[in-house]
């Protein structure tokens, strides 16, 4: 929905679509996943303990209007804001620490197409529903469960609830327990699940990264061919 450090909006088209009515995020961060499926559910819940970033998720569920985002003013490169859902927009990790940020053209830019997106998806996302709080908060009932942590090891720090505070083990063990369908996200080399490769993914300066994908469909199945990526995992060693 937003800009936001980790978010899996250029990917989200490879995880496979929810094979359930309910879509639940327990690391919401821009909830990219439940954002592209959303006309496909009946409902989302989102699961945040960011208390910043909940509070954004809020205020556009229960009481922006889309007045209140057409009049929200643009960014001009070269100011400086302490607006925390600005300063996200840099889409860095590093934006979690920061109290104030000088506007850049790629901020200035990321902020103007982010106002288009709320103005024109604001009124879809009026019926979710936001948790602030732990992960295991989230309500235990058969959905599709869109599991996607900050990262195992450094490329979770960051973060304000970063990796350093997460107990994967715990972690892994809940999401196995959960009712319904799983889609874990992390990257290459965790090994808390049995994960299998999803993609390699580009960033800066040509760099590779590996999305690793655990997946597990439930008893509902729409698409027949998430049968296939199950059988891989399946065949899989323990790890």
């Amino acid at each position: 929905m937003f800009y936001y450090y980790g978010r899996k909006k250029q990917i989200v088209r490879h995880y496979p679509p929810p094979n359930y009515d309910v879509i639940i995020e327990p690391f919401a961060g821009a909830a990219a996943y439940a954002f592209h499926h959303n006309a496909q559910v009946k409902r989302v819940i989102l699961v945040e303990k960011d208390e910043k970033v909940s509070r954004i998720w809020k205020w556009l569920i229960n009481e922006a209007t889309v007045q209140d985002i057409q009049s929200l003013p643009d960014l001009q490169p070269g100011e400086r804001s302490t607006e925390f859902l600005h300063i996200i927009h840099a889409a860095t990790k590093m934006a979690f620490a920061f109290k104030k940020i000088k506007v850049t053209p790629v901020l200035a830019r990321n902020w103007e197409i982010s106002k288009r997106v709320f103005a024109r998806h604001l009124n879809e996302i009026k019926h979710w529903e936001i948790i602030c709080g732990d992960y295991k908060e989230a309500p235990d009932i058969e959905a599709t469960w869109f599991i996607d942590p900050p990262y195992r090891g450094e490329p979770g720090m960051g973060y304000r609830h970063s990796s350093s505070l997460i107990d994967y083990r715990a972690l892994a063990n809940w999401a196995l327990s959960r009712k319904g369908e799983i889609i874990c996200c992390e990257g290459d080399g965790a090994d808390y699940l049995p994960f299998i490769p999803l993609l390699d993914l580009k960033g800066v300066a040509g760099k590779v990264s590996k999305e690793m994908i655990f997946y597990r469909p439930g008893n509902k199945m729409r698409q027949p061919y998430l049968f296939d990526v199950y059988a891989q995992q399946e065949n899989q060693p323990d790890g």
